[in-house]
């Protein structure tokens, strides 16, 4: 009893609190049960704590309902000052300010969207995946890092460059041109007393110091990709088409469909299982039994195989190599020179035959010529040909999107029966990624930090 009376007084004595509710009638509590609290986990078993939520419970009904204590507000927008009813003045309005009273009456909001309206003065929470952005900590930090350069002064390279390269095209000196040399005879005068003296150093100081500009890549130039940024689609897919043209895009939409079904098919296939590879009992026992046998019983076996095969071939292996006698060597030498002799005489007879295999040599040479631009001329349109293809830019391939093909009982007719599909958004992006442009991505998965915390409402604790 002493302690839930602590709780109630200290609840009530908290500065600037007014209560909704009307106090509590103490009168007819139960006794409670002497507990020993020295223990932790008769803390929260044995502590009454009801009246601390019942405290809890007004101030966010007073959040909800006056956006704040009550006693923090001012007495003007809680209490008014009753003079009485007015009594109200008759008076007919003319015919001008009835235009007037019914544009009054129009402002007015329906009754639909005053019940829709939230009562509660609290803001909605905020939502997370709006305000998330990817690599934003680094982003951060490359922000914190230019603002701490930028206060102690320091200038950006790539400002500094372009800033040198706007004084070189003031200047009206190409920046890929080379500084002439100083020992040079033929160089320009120039003004000593000029604001910006000609640079006369060489290009391993400019280099060095930064101050010789980056060369641009040719490639650069080039653009990523030779598809168009907005791609026609084929006549078959407009809301009113030929019948023609709508069957042959339904025929490549199928084409591209029984080619998915191939390639999930032969996949089944590899994954299927050998029934000829399945253990048999006769497999299961051999492999129950390995190392159960004797290495004696081993070693007999291999022993006995030994023997059965110098029998078979008749053959002792010698123990040793015999070595060769003076004659053997000179007669093995001038067997040697022999062979090398008739290798050369061969080589000198096919060269004179090929005197008399000219026209035969030229028209091989005319194929093979023919066959080199053959090879060229495939392996330029390869080229061209990849120029038109998604590369592969990051670990995620480019997947071409599924043909927008309604079928022939779907087509509208005209414009008003036609329904919207796709998304323009989408269709931009998957355009950029076909072109090169950007990489293939996928959305960034978000993990949360803390666990979603379930509260249970006063007012669902009141039904139930």
């Amino acid at each position: 009893m002493a302690a839930a009376r602590k709780h109630r007084r200290v609840a009530g004595s908290q500065p600037g609190f007014i209560s909704l509710k009307g106090s509590a009638d103490t009168s007819n509590l139960a006794r409670r049960k002497r507990v020993n609290k020295n223990k932790k986990k008769n803390w929260n078993k044995y502590s009454d704590i009801q009246d601390v939520e019942e405290f809890l419970d007004d101030v966010r009904l007073q959040e909800r309902t006056t956006g704040g204590l009550i006693a923090d507000k001012p007495d003007d927008s809680l209490f008014f000052l009753d003079i009485g009813a007015a009594k109200r003045k008759e008076s007919f309005p003319a015919s001008g300010d009835e235009g007037e009273k019914n544009k009054k009456k129009n402002k007015r909001p329906l009754k639909v969207d005053l019940l829709l309206q939230s009562n509660s003065h609290i803001p909605a929470p905020k939502n997370i995946l709006i305000h998330q952005q990817p690599n934003a900590k680094k982003l951060r930090r490359k922000k914190e890092l230019a603002e701490n350069l930028a206060a102690k002064g320091v200038v950006p390279r790539r400002q500094r460059l372009l800033e040198l390269r706007k004084e070189a095209y003031t200047a009206g000196i190409p920046v890929r041109e080379r500084p002439v040399a100083n020992n040079n005879p033929e160089r320009a005068f120039y003004d000593l007393w000029k604001d910006n003296p000609l640079q006369t150093a060489d290009d391993f100081y400019l280099e060095q110091t930064k101050k010789k500009l980056v060369k641009r890549p040719e490639k650069l130039n080039e653009k990523p990709s030779e598809l168009p940024a907005i791609e026609v689609i084929a006549p078959g897919g407009s809301y009113n088409p030929d019948f023609f043209s709508h069957q042959a895009l339904l025929q490549e939409a199928h084409e591209v469909e029984v080619k998915k079904l191939k390639a999930e098919e032969r996949l089944e296939k590899q994954l299927a299982v050998n029934r000829q590879e399945l253990a048999t009992e006769e497999t299961t026992f051999k492999e129950q039994i390995q190392g159960l046998l004797d290495e004696d019983e081993e070693g007999e076996d291999m022993t006995e195989e030994m023997t059965e095969d110098v029998e078979d071939t008749g053959v002792v292996p010698s123990a040793q190599q015999e070595k060769k006698t003076e004659k053997q060597r000179k007669k093995e030498k001038a067997d040697k020179i022999k062979e090398q002799q008739k290798v050369a005489e061969r080589k000198v007879t096919s060269k004179r035959q090929q005197l008399f295999q000219l026209r035969s040599i030229q028209s091989e040479l005319k194929k093979r010529e023919q066959r080199t631009c053959l090879r060229q001329s495939q392996r330029k349109a390869r080229q061209l040909a990849r120029k038109t293809q998604p590369h592969r830019l990051g670990r995620l391939k480019f997947q071409t999107p599924d043909l927008e093909v309604q079928l022939s009982d779907e087509l509208a007719g005209s414009l008003r029966r036609l329904k919207p599909e796709g998304s323009v958004l989408m269709d931009r992006f998957r355009s950029f990624q076909k072109r090169n442009m950007i990489e293939p991505r996928e959305r960034a998965k978000f993990k949360r930090k803390y666990k979603l915390k379930y509260v249970e409402k006063r007012a669902f604790k009141a039904v139930t």
